[in-house]
């Protein structure tokens, strides 16, 4: 039984499950007739979950990163390295355009100032979809989360610019930055095993940094990360380091894997209460411009800069891309953001709201893709077998 215990247990890691379990509850919650205490909760919950809880999760993930752009690794070498980042402009310009176009199609220019809503790519479900397609470690993986990574950069340069909605303070943000990189290397240097002057040191720095500069402090332990002592290599995200690991980042993956979990059963609980209401035409500009627009920007942003002489990563193919087009289709909690950025609370705000939440369905999507074209978990070796 114990051995049956643990098994299920490393299932559900594997797959983050709870998640899923999370964003369902939230989704039947939010519209039934006790919705008004499921917005209670989530908003005493939002700011613990969403700003510190995921720091952990965004850290886990960053290990993809640290592992792929090494040398010998999938995006190793600026030109490879570069492509991810070059697809998320792309994968930002197209969905806009088309946003654009479906609007002034409707003729409903009042809907013109959520233009940016389908630019979003939520970095948990995206990449989380992209570890299931793709068990085993792949360079899709990394990609993907390089590319969404940059595209929530690029989106928050859009808010700060577009949706200001507070006071920024960008010289203390960089200041305090700069600390918290100096201190990071500093313990690196010293030669400092343990992971916890990393995450309460430099980590805290690097949260505050964030949160001045107007960038989301989820990502502040994601600078962190590349100076932990690590071993040559991983065997991936959420999943176990050896036992003879004692490397920083491999106590630091071992310490937080279940709790991250937990983390993300509560974003999605916190995140994934939309009413489902009316459809308008800010729903279908949303979805049909984020669903098409991002496999479609991605792909010929891509595919102009392999033609321009950059690289596309070891073992990464075509039809890859394709696949990790789609599931950056996910807007999300992302693309919630913008849009309550952009319309106060109100019927299009409702619809906004409607299409992104229905973007998850990027995700079926995704794998539908996957299983037709064979990439990932549905490729067949020669050998027939997949």
């Amino acid at each position: 039984m114990p051995g049956r215990r643990r098994a299920l247990v490393e299932y559900v890691v594997e797959h983050s499950l709870l998640l899923a379990v999370g964003s369902a509850i939230a989704l039947v919650w939010a519209n039934t007739s006790d919705a008004e205490r499921y917005y209670r909760v989530a908003a005493r919950l939002e700011f613990l979950v969403n700003d510190v809880g995921m720091v952990f999760f965004f850290a886990l993930a960053a290990k993809e990163i640290v592992e792929a752009t090494s040398p010998g690794g999938a995006l190793h070498t600026w030109r490879r390295a570069a492509l991810p980042a070059v697809a998320a402009v792309g994968g930002m310009i197209a969905p806009a355009l088309i946003f654009v176009a479906y609007v002034d199609y409707s003729t409903q220019p009042v809907l013109m100032a959520g233009w940016a809503v389908p630019c979003a790519t939520d970095i948990a479900f995206s990449y989380l979809v992209a570890r299931s397609i793709y068990r085993q470690q792949h360079p899709a993986v990394p990609f993907l989360l390089l590319l969404a990574i940059a595209d929530d950069a690029l989106g928050l340069v859009i808010l700060a610019i577009f949706y200001p909605a507070r006071e920024l303070h960008l010289l203390v943000g960089s200041l305090l930055m700069a600390a918290a990189l100096i201190m990071a290397f500093g313990l690196r240097r010293a030669g400092v095993k343990s992971f916890w002057p990393y995450v309460i040191l430099s980590g805290a720095l690097s949260w505050d940094a964030l949160f001045y500069g107007g960038l989301h402090p989820a990502l502040a332990l994601v600078p962190i990360i590349p100076f932990l002592p690590h071993a040559a290599r991983d065997p991936g995200l959420f999943v176990e380091a050896p036992a003879g690991a004692r490397d920083a980042l491999s106590q630091f993956e071992r310490w937080f894997k279940h709790p991250v979990q937990v983390v993300l059963f509560l974003f999605g609980l916190v995140n994934a209460g939309v009413r489902v209401g009316a459809v308008g035409a800010g729903t279908w500009a949303v979805l049909i411009a984020i669903v098409t627009g991002k496999p479609i920007g991605i792909g010929l942003s891509v595919a102009l800069s392999v033609a321009a002489g950059l690289r596309l990563p070891a073992q990464l193919r075509w039809n890859d891309v394709l696949v990790v087009g789609i599931a950056a289709g996910i807007g999300f909690t992302v693309a919630l953001f913008f849009a309550v950025a952009a319309f106060p609370p109100g019927p299009i705000l409702e619809q906004l709201k409607l299409g992104a939440l229905l973007s998850v369905g990027s995700a079926a999507l995704a794998f539908g893709a996957a299983a037709i074209v064979r990439a990932g978990r549905f490729r067949v070796s020669p050998a027939g077998r997949p």
